[in-house]
């Protein structure tokens, strides 16, 4: 079974929107503002290197299409060989090479995939499908780069959600100028569970040592 990783670049208060300031808007282009270092460059590579297979919103593809194709290099060659999954409604003859479109309903069409494919399936940019995938569960790993910036408007990575969705900590770190790495997995209910009766035996050994009853 695959994996789906949604893995994105976003500000300090969870904006996605425009990173490279290709699409023009007047907060735009905040990810060539901030220092990676050799760390980050490695690591988007490494993960880059690592993927099975991209799933992507339309406007993303599109971007990506007219943006990837005419580039050399280790990273382009990888993004250009790739398998690319589209969702769409509307989209017939996708240009990019080895790519298939995804239609009907999101939900059906990308828990087939996961069943489809073995490895990494990776989510880039695409905010509405990033979301519709969070709210159905459909999401394996969550690993994002935090930069230190507040822009205040924007599209964001996370929007409502029917209920709320607990995330597990997996990996943390710092790179290049401030940025933060940051890899969450679901916290599935067994797991929250366990974590919930876990902090009550800490809770409740801290109120004993200080003396304090707790109340039934």
């Amino acid at each position: 079974m695959g994996k789906i990783v949604i893995t994105e670049n976003v500000s300090l208060d969870g904006v996605m929107e425009d990173p490279t300031g290709a699409e023009g808007s007047k907060r735009g282009g905040w990810f060539w503002e901030i220092d990676r270092g050799e760390d980050g460059e490695k690591f988007t590579l490494d993960k880059a290197l690592a993927t099975d297979a991209l799933l992507l919103g339309r406007r993303t593809y599109e971007f990506f299409a007219a943006t990837w194709p005419s580039r050399r290099g280790e990273l382009a060659d990888k993004l250009n060989s790739l398998p690319k999954h589209v969702v769409s409604s509307t989209l017939e003859d996708p240009g990019w090479n080895n790519s298939t479109v995804l239609k009907g309903d999101v939900v059906d069409a990308v828990s087939k995939l996961k069943q489809e494919i073995e490895g990494e399936i990776v989510v880039l940019g695409s905010p509405s499908l990033a979301r519709t995938l969070i709210e159905h569960d459909l999401v394996d790993e969550l690993r994002l780069m935090v930069y230190p910036v507040v822009l205040g408007a924007g599209d964001r990575l996370f929007g409502e959600t029917s209920d709320k969705i607990f995330m597990r900590l997996v990996d943390t770190r710092p790179v290049g100028g401030g940025i933060a790495i940051l890899i969450y997995e679901p916290a599935r209910d067994a797991e929250r569970a366990a974590d919930g009766a876990s902090l009550q035996d800490k809770r409740a050994a801290a109120l004993r040592q200080a003396g304090i009853q707790e109340r039934g």
